[in-house]
């Protein structure tokens, strides 16, 4: 069994490898023959050190990890790994595309190795905004040379290998660093697959409703806290769970699967119309538990999957009540919700979201059944 697995999963898959040159991807860049997708800029940066430790390597001959492409089907390519480097580069030689024009260069600062690349640029411009001309260093023409004569390894996955293989490639390939967390990577898969899909759900997902409600605190939106609640609420909501995949994974191909679905408006009324219900019955405390005659604690999973989602499961038959009814039944049903004896058992110490998930969904879904 395992070895046919093994066997159709690697029909799936063909690749081919390169040495290239550095002057030869920007050259690709500026025709347009590789493209990297300027939104996995904003949600992938380096900082200035990271980014001047890359350009000490290349100097210094120090040889940097291969990147991955995905060839599309007229034959250019998507960068699909290596996003950081191949921009540091692009920016500090002052190429990089940003909007219709290109981003200020990058200046570096000094190194461990290299003290000497403290505001070095790769060429004196009016464009950078934090030093003067004067304070500029431009490197040496035959430091360009060599940066632009070093070989980086291309790993090119080429087609017939389907979609889903670069989504899977794409984050396997990410999850190992210190730069993304699991649903920074997860936007990035849905942005490669439909774009409109993510940025309707980006914006229901930052309005004040629903991030009073998941109650995210600043630091949570910085690391996409808010775009993980709304992506595992629409999972839950509209995805089956069968218990065989670890959650992580279920929200990953749940995602996937939405986003090529495609419902971008669906989705985000969903989250708004939910999120607006529950806002209007306890604001902040709608997810929170209820004990004594009043919410306590922090609003958790649990709630998340039974609440929000047993609602938005509900959704046609509770609005079909009216306003004043459909809020009264809500209240009273998140109130009297935490007293039931099976709640108890979705925050067993030990349980695993595999079994929690099985308990949770299906019990909110019959649980706010008008």
């Amino acid at each position: 069994m395992l070895l046919n697995e093994i066997e159709q999963a690697q029909r799936l898959v063909r690749t081919d490898a390169y040495q290239m040159s550095i002057g030869e991807i920007v050259t690709m860049y500026e025709n347009s023959e590789i493209t990297i997708d300027p939104e996995f800029q904003r949600l992938f940066r380096w900082e200035i050190g990271q980014k001047s430790k890359l350009i000490e390597s290349l100097l210094l001959g120090i040889p940097i990890p291969s990147i991955f492409v995905f060839e599309k089907e007229d034959g250019t390519w998507e960068l699909i790994d290596g996003l950081q480097r191949i921009s540091t580069i692009l920016e500090f030689m002052g190429r990089l595309r940003e909007g219709d024009g290109l981003r200020a260069p990058s200046v570096l600062e000094a190194t461990k190795y290299l003290p000497s690349l403290h505001n070095a640029v790769w060429e004196v411009s009016d464009r950078i905004n934090d030093l003067t001309e004067e304070e500029q260093s431009a490197i040496d023409k035959s430091l360009q040379l060599a940066i632009r004569r070093s070989r980086i390894a291309v790993e090119i996955l080429k087609r017939p290998s389907d979609d889903q293989t670069k989504y899977d490639l794409f984050q396997r390939l990410n999850a190992g660093g210190t730069q993304a967390n699991a649903q920074e990577l997860r936007n990035c898969v849905v942005l490669m697959i439909n774009s409109d899909y993510y940025r309707e759900i980006k914006a229901a997902a930052e309005q004040a409703v629903f991030q009073t409600v998941v109650s995210v605190t600043e630091d949570q939106q910085e690391k996409q806290r808010h775009m993980e609640l709304a992506m595992r609420f629409l999972a839950h909501a509209q995805v089956p769970y069968d218990g065989r995949l670890d959650v992580e994974e279920y929200i990953d191909e749940s995602a996937v699967a939405l986003a090529k679905a495609g419902d971008a408006a669906g989705a985000a009324s969903l989250i708004s119309r939910t999120f607006g219900l529950l806002y209007d019955v306890a604001g902040a405390n709608a997810l929170r538990r209820f004990d004594g005659g009043q919410h306590t604690g922090r609003v958790g999973l649990v709630g998340l999957e039974t609440i929000a989602v047993g609602i938005a499961k509900n959704l046609p038959a509770i609005e079909q009540l009216g306003d004043q009814a459909a809020r009264a039944f809500v209240r009273n049903k998140i109130e009297t919700f935490w007293a039931q004896p099976e709640v108890a058992t979705f925050t067993s110490p030990g349980l695993r979201g595999t079994v929690r998930i099985q308990r949770t969904v299906p019990f909110g879904e019959a649980w706010f059944a008008p």
